[in-house]
């Protein structure tokens, strides 16, 4: 993993939605996509919150 950053801890959901997509398990896909997706927004402004400063 990459160091436990937001974006690695993104990218690990990202996958294991994809997995329990294949998988077949709905549920399960959606709820890693939505923490992938939140992860990725807090990335995201922290990054631009950083810059700023």
């Amino acid at each position: 993993m990459i160091g436990g950053s937001f974006i690695g801890l993104a990218i690990l959901f990202f996958v294991l939605a994809l997995v329990f997509a294949l998988l077949g398990a709905r549920g399960v896909a959606g709820m890693s996509m939505s923490i992938a997706k939140w992860l990725v927004i807090i990335f995201i402004v922290l990054a631009i919150i950083s810059l700023l400063l």
